[in-house]
């Protein structure tokens, strides 16, 4: 159904949502019952003159008449694959959350650790990962969770020889990943 067959049928659930009969409604919005009635029906087309009364007095928007298409809640970025790891998009790009399923494969290098502004949450999917979060060192593996802020110079490796697969979700500011190392942050 087009988005404008859907006109009609909304402002009727609407009137009767409230429990009005059509004289009910054409009076309050100054406008005759035939009218509505043929506009309820969908032989009338729809107008801002008509529609701005109609809406006022129901307690509703325009909007809320039309039908918004929905957009395809796929995700369909590509993979990215460099320095070693495989970056799976999960979220879309302008989301306010950013997430990714990494893998660390096992000639990933983690180099120096890296900041940047924000706070990252991670679940080990499978394998062992190596996180280095400021002075500490910890092994996480499969089903373990972390949560950190990415001011903390941090870095991540896969440990064992085997690949590591990590679920990573950073919130808006974390999900700039204009990174710099800690060691240019302290110049």
């Amino acid at each position: 159904m087009d988005a404008l067959d859907q006109v009609g049928p909304r402002l009727r659930a609407a009137r009767q949502a409230r429990g009005w009969t059509l004289d009910d409604l054409a009076s309050r919005a100054r406008m005759s019952a035939s009218t509505l009635s043929r506009l309820e029906s969908g032989k009338r087309q729809a107008s801002l003159e008509l529609l701005l009364p109609l809406t006022t007095e129901l307690g509703i928007r325009i909007d809320d008449l039309v039908t918004r298409e929905q957009p395809d809640p796929r995700v369909r970025r590509p993979v990215v694959r460099r320095d070693g790891m495989v970056l799976a998009p999960l979220s879309r790009e302008r989301s306010k959350v950013q997430a990714l399923k990494v893998t660390y494969t096992p000639d990933h290098e983690c180099g120096e650790p890296r900041v940047h502004d924000g706070y990252e949450w991670l679940y080990v999917l499978s394998g062992r990962l190596r996180l280095v979060l400021g002075d500490r060192e910890l092994t996480l593996t499969r089903g373990e969770a972390a949560e950190f802020d990415t001011s903390v110079p941090h870095s991540m490796t896969a440990v064992g020889g085997r690949p590591c697969e990590v679920l990573s979700i950073f919130d808006e500011t974390g999900a700039r990943m204009q990174t710099h190392t800690a060691e240019a942050s302290a110049d």
